[in-house]
């Protein structure tokens, strides 16, 4: 196959511009115009085009050998929709340096063109762009062309170098997931029930107003921090806090800019998200503005799905271009309405498969609590056995609420979570106990899962080898390698989790390690690092998983540890059966790792 590296010139203003809107909107829209084009073809010289639209059409689609080729680019999101949408070009394979540059170096550091080209050495990114604002093509001297024509060409050999400098150390099968999830958002096939939205955006701002006068909060409440604390705690949620840099005591973490408080405008009670729009001062709910964000491109056209290749430190898939689908809301009167509107196209139906507790199944295959791995593998209830322990009665006794603890227990206290935070989080599902039975079900996890007590102890001591620059073991063999010269931990992808700049200090309960992250000093331990693992090691499962799946039929959608396919209508039975079959698969290296699945079929996602 040829190697195609492509990069597209593009029309914007102050308004009309990456900055501003979502690309699917930018190049959807009618103001989208290519100024011009760079191509290059392997090794060869760039060849710079440009024109009107027909004819730049006609010379792309006349040149180059596009289904038989790969075709490169940073950022292939933005100039794969280019080459799909508006030339109905579609290649063989789609890679990005993007992505792989977020894979190799973490989600952390610049993954710009022009910050990777130093990173490597490769030269010097121009700055032309900055003058073509507000600049259509027919505006341009021939001179300006000339030179924007050779800053894009830049831009294409600097691509290619950097491709040529990674592609040495990136594993094969990540460049195959990387193809797969650009596909979900290039060349899309789900529609949206724009009928469904605009009746769902109507409910959604009415039933807004009445959640804040059922709050009962006028704008002194909303503004004082007590009580804005006491109706979030109403709602059963527990204020985030912070350290205050002033004082140095905790306090309320409710500016615009914390973190924890910016999440909780994502929170699945709409009472919460209301509250923290009105305390925010905006208009809108995240609800209001991502259904109005659907209604918009449904009237453009089919759904481009917007996953982001390793998004997260642990690698996993994330949501972009400003329509999150990894948050879809799922609990609520009203959490289905979204995805029912999201459809299957006619004569298609679409099935979802969800991994089920995949996590609490790898940290104990990781772990070797064999009794726990015993149990997940011939099917036993886990929630009903932990709470079988917790409550001292047989399993045959237990009540649907002592399961639910016991659910909770399992998913929750894994990775070295302590009783004040179990307590909270238990009453964050309507659960109140008081810290000394928190404490005592704790106790009781640990006693019963002593193998995964011990291994939250290696990891921590596997942070003091990687911060003396020494290899230790951590979790089953074979598995996870430690690569202290890189300060990081080598997954079964072959990628690296880093922890960069990992140092110790005394701290108020004892030694404490900390890593280097754009928003500055993170605090880590050994349970947490068995969090990132577990996470990591099932979105590797994950990943695996999907391109076996995608062989057959194609994938839409992946949510977490769900994957979502399209099929034909008459090909449903026989697909879902497939989708299991490969969802209950695992790759060689996590052989004995018992995963299961369920899954639904239906003619919206919301219907699976």
């Amino acid at each position: 196959m040829d190697l195609i590296t492509i990069d597209f010139e593009t029309y914007y203003d102050k308004d009309y511009s990456l900055s501003k809107i979502t690309t699917e909107e930018y190049v959807r829209s009618p103001q989208f115009e290519v100024i011009g084009v760079g191509v290059k073809v392997n090794n060869e010289e760039p060849q710079w085009a440009s024109g009107e639209h027909e004819d730049v059409k006609h010379w792309l689609r006349t040149s180059f050998n596009w289904s038989d080729s790969m075709v490169l680019a940073h950022n292939t999101m933005f100039d794969g929709a280019i080459l799909a949408w508006q030339f109905g070009i579609h290649p063989r394979v789609w890679l990005d340096t993007l992505c792989m540059g977020r894979a190799l170096h973490g989600v952390e550091v610049g993954g710009s063109l022009k910050a990777l080209a130093e990173r490597y050495a490769l030269g010097q990114k121009g700055t032309e762009v900055l003058n073509a604002i507000g600049k259509r093509r027919l505006n341009f001297s021939e001179g300006d062309l000339a030179r924007y024509g050779d800053y894009c060409l830049n831009d294409v050999n600097l691509t290619y170098k950097l491709f040529n400098k990674m592609v040495r150390k990136f594993p094969k099968q990540e460049l195959k997931i990387i193809d797969l999830t650009l596909r979900m958002f290039i060349e899309p096939i789900l529609e949206l029930d724009k009928q469904m939205l605009e009746e769902h955006l109507r409910e959604t701002v009415a039933r807004k107003e009445k959640l804040l006068l059922e709050c009962a909060a006028d704008r002194a409440d909303l503004m004082s921090n007590n009580r804005f604390a006491e109706l979030l705690r109403d709602c059963g949620v527990e204020p985030p806090m912070k350290i205050s840099p002033t004082t140095g005591e905790q306090t309320y973490a409710f500016a615009k800019n914390d973190e924890s408080f910016k999440a909780l405008a994502e929170y699945p009670d709409e009472r919460v998200q209301a509250l923290v729009a009105a305390r925010l001062g905006n208009k809108s709910t995240l609800e209001e503005t991502r259904t109005q964000r659907f209604i918009e491109i449904a009237s453009r056209g089919a759904l481009p799905v917007p996953i982001r290749y390793y998004a997260a430190h642990t690698g996993r898939f994330g949501g972009d271009d400003k329509i999150n689908m990894q948050n879809l809301p799922s609990r609520g009167a009203n959490a289905n309405k979204l995805k029912k509107a999201i459809v299957a196209p006619p004569g298609y139906t679409m099935i979802d498969a969800d991994s089920a507790q995949i996590e609490a199944r790898v940290l104990a295959w990781l772990a070797e609590q064999d009794d726990l791995v015993e149990a997940f593998a011939t099917g036993k209830d886990v929630y009903k056995k932990m709470a079988s322990a917790i409550y001292a009665v047989k399993e045959k006794d237990v009540t649907k609420d002592q399961r639910f603890v016991g659910k909770t227990t399992i998913l929750g206290a894994g990775y070295g979570m302590g009783a004040v935070k179990f307590q909270a989080q238990l009453k964050t599902f309507g659960v109140t106990v008081d810290l000394e039975e928190a404490r005592r079900i704790i106790d009781i996890y640990r006693r019963t899962n002593d193998a995964i007590t011990r291994l939250w102890r290696q990891a921590q001591n596997a942070l003091v080898n990687l911060s003396r620059g020494d290899k230790a073991p951590l979790g089953r063999a074979g598995v996870l390698e430690l690569v202290p010269e890189e300060s990081a931990i080598r997954l079964p992808s072959g990628l690296l989790m880093r922890y960069d700049d990992l140092k110790f200090s005394e701290g108020e309960k004892g030694i404490e390690f900390h890593y280097q992250t754009r928003k500055g000093r993170t605090r880590i331990y050994g349970g947490k690092v068995i969090e990132n693992v577990c996470q990591a090691i099932a979105r590797c499962i994950i990943a695996e998983q999907m391109l076996k799946i995608n062989k057959r039929y194609k994938v839409v959608l992946t949510v977490h540890d769900a994957i979502a396919v399209c099929v034909r209508d008459s090909e449903v039975e026989e697909a879902q059966k497939y989708v299991e079959e490969c969802m209950r698969w695992v790759p060689e290296w996590a052989a004995g790792l018992p995963v299961n699945c369920e899954s639904g079929a239906g003619k919206s996602y919301g219907d699976c």
